[in-house]
């Protein structure tokens, strides 16, 4: 036995003594992007041998299936996440040299996270990345200053580009041919501008597109009715105008649509929302779409969260949505114009629900639901009169009322707890 166990260990040393080393340029190069992002720890005192054999979380190499294959490393990732995600932390003054990518003809994955905050970083018109990449992320890089188009150069194999706190600017590229294998695109919160160019219909792998937060104009193309795999769109927090359009009625696997605080006007609320079962969240607050609420809940009993604040809305609240949303746990119908009694349904299973400054009446009576917690928020609504699950009534006119908490919610300071119900004034 002990003979056998000599010769295993043995054949196991040969083989792995026949693997070939990682390719010396990309080992170098790893070795110096590390040094540029945090000069202060010892890369190549902590890490030197094979970076494919012994390598920092986040230095991923490929495992070959034949024994003479050379292996490569495939993913990149750098800033510290999490203790589960430790990828090499970056420094706070983290520089970096783009044209080292260059060494890395394989690679699949490059990541960066909080990594440039203080040094401006820009590419250069020649710049590109490996071609061979298929995810490319930077999250929270402020300092990362560069048009978008310089970065997008020669990535014809993206499947996931997620652009999330940075700094870049420009236009979408609307040579979308390049990436019709995208699934996800994420560009929130840059400084992008334009609008969005009609041949993103033709992204018909994408299932995320999320461009919130940046400066883009202009109408929404009807081709994007055309994106049927689309599970969110999120399109909030930017100036685009006109119409919704019809045509978005197309998205049958929609999940999340959010339009809200845009420049969106004078239509109401989409009737087509009605023929999107699939629909979980629904935000259009912060638009002119004006006009009443229409009856479309129906075939919308999955809604789980619905924002239609600030829409210049007028009417009552339909009856419908208290029989329909039977999910809901966030409704957002505050700063409107509507008027009315609040429907009993809509208070039955929980959640959220702020009506304040509106024109509402009436009496207000909440559910007895054993485990029930409701937050509603009536503030600016003159003619409501609240009953409590206790029959204690308020007509403290600013009122927000928790039924059913278990322990104390503070609000403003001021707050008044009796009876299992808490009524916070303060407004």
């Amino acid at each position: 036995m002990a003979v056998l166990s000599i010769l295993l260990l043995s054949l196991l040393f040969s083989v792995s003594h026949q693997q070939p080393h990682l390719d010396s340029s990309e080992q170098e190069s790893v070795y110096q992007i590390l040094h540029s992002l945090n000069p202060t720890i010892p890369w190549r005192n902590l890490f030197p041998d094979d970076l494919c054999l012994s390598a920092p979380h986040g230095v991923v190499c490929d495992y070959p299936t034949q024994l003479n294959q050379t292996p490569h490393i495939v993913e990149l990732s750098f800033g510290y996440v999490s203790d589960e995600t430790p990828n090499p932390p970056c420094s706070p003054n983290a520089t970096l040299h783009f044209h080292l990518f260059n060494s890395f003809p394989y690679l699949r994955k490059l990541f960066f996270y909080n990594c440039f905050n203080h040094t401006p970083l820009s590419l250069s018109p020649s710049f590109s990345l490996p071609s061979s990449l298929q995810e490319l992320v930077f999250i929270n890089n402020p300092s990362f200053i560069s048009p978008l188009a310089s970065l997008l150069q020669n990535l014809t194999s993206l499947r996931r580009l997620i652009l999330i706190g940075n700094a870049f600017h420009g236009h979408l590229p609307s040579q979308i041919p390049a990436f019709l294998n995208l699934e996800e695109l994420t560009l929130s919160r840059n400084n992008l501008s334009g609008q969005i160019p009609s041949t993103f219909g033709l992204l018909n792998q994408l299932k995320l597109l999320d461009l919130s937060g940046n400066n883009f104009q202009a109408c929404l193309p009807d081709s994007l009715g055309n994106l049927s795999r689309l599970l969110k769109l999120d399109l909030s927090f930017n100036a685009f105008g006109c119409r919704i359009p019809e045509s978005l009625r197309g998205l049958r696997s929609l999940e999340f649509l959010d339009l809200s605080f845009n420049r969106l006007g004078s239509f109401g609320v989409p009737l087509f929302l009605g023929e999107l079962p699939t629909l979980k969240e629904v935000y259009l607050s912060g638009n002119s779409l004006s006009g009443a609420i229409p009856e479309i809940w129906e075939n919308l009993g999955g809604v789980q969260r619905l924002g239609l604040s600030e829409m210049g809305l007028v009417g009552s609240i339909p009856v419908s949505m208290g029989v329909y949303l039977k999910n809901l746990s966030y409704l957002g119908l505050d700063n409107n114009n509507l008027e009315g009694p609040v429907p009993f349904g809509l208070l039955e299973y929980g959640g959220e629900i702020n009506l304040e400054n509106n024109n509402l009446s009436g009496r207000v009576r909440l559910s007895t639901r054993v485990g029930q917690k409701l937050k509603l928020k009536v503030g600016g609504n003159r003619g409501l009169c609240l009953d409590n699950i206790m029959d204690k009534k308020t007509d403290v006119p600013d009122a927000v009322v928790f039924s059913g908490a278990s322990s104390l919610l503070w609000f403003d300071s001021l707050f008044l707890f009796s009876f299992g119900v808490l009524v916070f004034t303060g407004f």
